[in-house]
């Protein structure tokens, strides 16, 4: 078990769970609307987990609560406490699965680059970003349908050093990364 995601360098009144403004890139001419969704009043829209709908990725990946990690050699299990909506994901070499539905946490594949576990994601389900709903009560952050993510995991004694990029064409005009740390809590 890990602790929850910690930005490296966090900044603003939440800069350890959501994704920090300085780390994303331009967002493309006209993509805002996409990008931030108006507060609506419904609770659906505005925070999907109060109404039990999933968390969705990445933002079920930086709640604020612990993360389970379970590794075979074929795939890695990551289980959030939140909700506990498992992401099986093989690192057996096979590529992502094509004709299936999108889904809130995506098709994953793993692989090994050396001591670094590379997990590429797509398919996703137009859905929430990150906790930015939090910060903002005036609007959320979105992603959209066409987001793919890289992962990057190495474990570095105690500390899982975390990094995820967001390459989504129809928000913003580049790929970007933020840095994580979960700290190994085997208890």
């Amino acid at each position: 078990m890990d602790t929850p995601p910690a930005t490296i360098n966090g900044t603003g009144p939440r800069g350890d769970l959501i994704f920090n403004a300085h780390n994303m890139a331009p967002v493309k001419p006209g993509a805002e609307s996409l990008l931030y969704v108006p507060r609506t009043g419904d609770t659906r829209i505005d925070e999907p987990r109060a109404m039990c709908l999933p968390a969705g990725f990445p933002s079920g990946m930086l709640y604020i609560l612990p993360i389970q990690f379970i590794h075979h050699p074929n795939y890695l299990v990551i289980i959030p406490e939140q909700q506990r909506a498992a992401r099986i994901i093989p690192t057996d070499g096979r590529p992502h699965r094509e004709g299936i539905e999108p889904t809130y946490y995506g098709d994953s594949v793993g692989r090994w680059e050396g001591d670094t576990l590379v997990i590429e994601s797509v398919n996703f389900k137009r859905w929430i970003l990150d906790d930015y709903h939090y910060t903002d009560p005036t609007r959320s952050r979105w992603h959209s349908d066409a987001l793919r993510t890289t992962e990057r995991l190495r474990r570095v004694g105690n500390i899982l050093e975390y990094q995820i990029t967001i390459d989504d064409p129809k928000i913003f005009e580049r790929p970007w990364s933020q840095d994580f740390e979960l700290t190994l809590r085997p208890d």
